[in-house]
């Protein structure tokens, strides 16, 4: 956490130290009413941000352990339906999936659509096809041996993937699975489009009435940076914790 501290002290140093423009920051100076109602507009959105991706990383790595499954049959036809999910989902821009939900799935179902939603079910598609991946990859670095071991101790095969190749796996995908959240929570940005109010949408709100786009935007980077780094520590906590022991 120290580092963490650190990279954001030196980015904040070297933001304000690397030119000679004159820098606006009463806008969102914490000693002033009005700079404190302005941290408080941009800062309440960290709960929308933190909503969406919490929620797109469930049903993205429920709908990827789904559509995993079918990769590790030995029936082509079946691992063909693995394949083309995940060649289509990552073949769309995150941006254009989005939109098409938002505004196309409601016309197409004839249903109301609210733009947290819509985020969601666009985040969560758009991953799903890259935590597949993750799953797939998962399972099948496991040795070939564990699952003929259990075959000869007489475990079914679910419960040979659910008490074997399951815990073993997960501690393959932790990695991978930190890496896709912090790329969920920068393409949650992209919510802002169609009218979430996040991070994002109240920092384009806010220059809209301020007119100091530099010193709005650069304390989004920040908060995205801090955020992110708060999520990786956390990941690294958790590989910790999962670590396979040496013997």
């Amino acid at each position: 956490m120290k580092l963490n501290a650190l990279v954001v002290i030196t980015c904040c140093g070297l933001l304000t130290g690397c030119s000679n423009y004159e820098w606006g920051w009463y806008v969102l100076n914490p000693t002033t009413e009005q700079g404190q109602i302005n941290l408080r507009f941009l800062t309440d959105g960290f709960s929308s941000t933190i909503y969406v991706s919490l929620l797109s990383m469930f049903f993205a790595m429920l709908i990827g352990f789904l559509i995993a499954l079918p990769a590790l049959s030995s029936n082509p036809w079946i691992r063909s339906i693995n394949r083309i999910y995940v060649e289509i989902i990552r073949a769309i821009p995150v941006l254009v999936l989005l939109l098409w939900v938002y505004y196309g799935l409601p016309t197409l179902l004839d249903v109301s659509l609210n733009h947290f939603w819509a985020g969601v079910i666009a985040l969560s598609i758009a991953e799903s096809a890259f935590m597949a991946e993750v799953f797939r990859g998962g399972i099948q670095a496991i040795n070939r041996g564990q699952h003929e071991a259990s075959h000869a101790l007489g475990l079914s095969y679910w419960k040979t993937m659910r008490l074997v190749i399951f815990p073993q796996a997960l501690r393959q995908i932790l990695p991978p699975l930190g890496n896709q959240f912090v790329y969920i929570l920068k393409m949650s940005s992209l919510v802002s489009v169609i009218g979430l109010s996040d991070l994002t949408r109240r920092a384009n709100e806010l220059v809209v009435n301020e007119y100091l786009p530099l010193e709005i935007y650069t304390f989004l980077v920040l908060e995205y940076l801090i955020l992110i780094l708060a999520v990786s520590q956390a990941v690294r906590w958790l590989e910790r914790r999962y670590a396979i022991p040496n013997h």
